[in-house]
């Protein structure tokens, strides 16, 4: 496949990280070997094939990455791709903290882009969880209870915008912080809007 070339507008990225900067330059040309066309989305270099997101770029406190989208479909026979927290569904991650393990793995990289590549050939998506399968957290299940008009607008938000809201709540440890959380977006569900909206 043919290297593709950078594009002006992603620069900035590469210019101001100061932290990992060799390392993101070094993923920006293997990525570009593999023939991908260079954006910026997100505020990050993502690398598409036929304006299909395959591989982002992302720099850390800890570490560099790249970012598979649809992760989940790679057969990872190095054990490499790591899934950032319990709740990302689709996307992995591989990480670096220096340059010889990036040269150490470009050949795996390279690997891995062009299955990724190869699945959006193919049209292949990620089987995501549907809200219904998610627990719903007892602070929010008691307002639910005690508010039917809340469970009617919670219905009718689409599952990602449920999905958003159920993962919000459950996210702190102490209960007082999920009751405090579920009173702050209630007004926001009534009305029928997710979660950043």
């Amino acid at each position: 496949m043919e290297a593709s070339s950078t594009n002006p507008k992603v620069d900035f990225y590469f210019n101001k990280a100061e932290k990992w900067q060799a390392e993101l330059e070094i993923l920006r040309t293997i990525v570009l070997d593999c023939g991908l066309s260079e954006e910026l989305k997100w505020g990050v270099p993502c690398y598409t094939f036929q304006d299909s997101n395959v591989v982002l770029i992302h720099a850390f406190k800890g570490y560099c990455a790249v970012l598979f989208p649809k992760g989940a479909l790679l057969k990872d026979p190095n054990g490499i791709l790591i899934q950032q927290t319990e709740n990302t569904q689709a996307a992995r991650q591989i990480r670096f903290t220096g340059l010889q393990e990036i040269a150490d793995r470009e050949f795996s990289i390279k690997a891995y882009i062009r299955e990724a590549i190869e699945i959006e050939k193919a049209g292949l998506k990620v089987p995501l969880k549907d809200a219904s399968e998610l627990q719903i957290p007892a602070e929010f299940q008691q307002k639910l209870e005690e508010t039917p008009a809340l469970t009617t607008a919670f219905r009718a938000l689409t599952p990602g915008r449920q999905r958003a809201y159920l993962l919000h709540f459950a996210a702190p440890k102490q209960a007082q912080t999920r009751a405090a959380r579920v009173e702050k977006c209630t007004p926001q569900i009534l009305k029928g809007k997710g979660l950043n909206e």
